[in-house]
């Protein structure tokens, strides 16, 4: 606790520890995502997390030179600083990078999100490692890298049984889908809710695209209706969002 307590004082070996851990922590994360070919990978991770935990390092950087060496031209001129809307800026300023990442596909699916929270949440952990708040630091890092590396399994393996689908269909005419709807409906597939887009999609623009919402029957495979849909003679395309 003391090593702790000596670590949080505002120093040169807390500073570059500080720093240290920003680049190691955002850039562990940062590699999962590269991996995965997500729009911010490695570096943009480690940079947002550094950033971040600099910030927070600047702001008791000033907070203490205000109390110390500029504390006298600080009560010349009446001037009051709060250095802790450095941390709030952060914040602020982290959602128009994760906005950059978020977009909407041609099956109007969209993607993007998990990578916008995972920058805004290495902002945080940046500010806490900046803060000297080693414990939560810890913690948020390990909570942060369980929520991309293992619960996207946990994730896929709730959505697979599920009873609720959302699919995407490229059909060859607008008049099959009746057939295509009394297909599903053969199977005993409740449907919800039906999104068409009549000017078609893909790269030949070519046929209708519609989104059907639906309720499938009990023990009924995603995979597996899938496959058998997709052998329809009224499908040009087709996928699960």
């Amino acid at each position: 606790m003391e090593l702790l307590d000596y670590l949080r004082e505002f120093n040169i070996l807390s500073v570059f520890l500080r720093l240290t851990l920003a680049v190691l922590c955002g850039g562990l994360i940062g590699i999962n995502r590269e991996h995965k070919r997500r729009p911010a990978g490695f570096r943009t991770y480690m940079m947002v997390c550094l950033g971040a935990a600099l910030t927070m390092v600047l702001g008791q950087y000033q907070y203490r030179m205000f109390d110390t060496v500029w504390r006298s031209a600080q009560l010349e001129v009446g001037m009051t600083t709060d250095v802790t809307r450095f941390g709030a800026q952060v914040i602020n300023g982290i959602g128009f990078l994760g906005t950059g990442t978020i977009l909407i596909t041609e099956q109007r699916e969209v993607k993007g999100l998990t990578t916008a929270a995972g920058l805004w949440a290495s902002a945080c952990m940046g500010l806490a490692i900046g803060a000297g708040f080693y414990e939560g630091m810890l913690l948020g890092f390990l909570t942060i890298f369980l929520s991309i590396k293992v619960l996207p399994y946990v994730e896929g393996f709730l959505l697979a049984r599920s009873r609720n689908m959302n699919l995407y269909v490229e059909l060859t005419a607008l008049e099959r889908m009746k057939d295509f709807i009394q297909l599903m409906r053969d199977r005993g597939i409740q449907i919800y809710d039906v999104e068409i887009d009549r000017r078609g999609s893909g790269r030949d623009q070519s046929g209708p695209s519609v989104v059907f919402y639906l309720h499938l029957p009990k023990y009924q495979s995603h995979t597996r209706l899938l496959t058998d849909l997709s052998y329809s003679p009224d499908v040009r395309a087709i996928d699960e969002i």
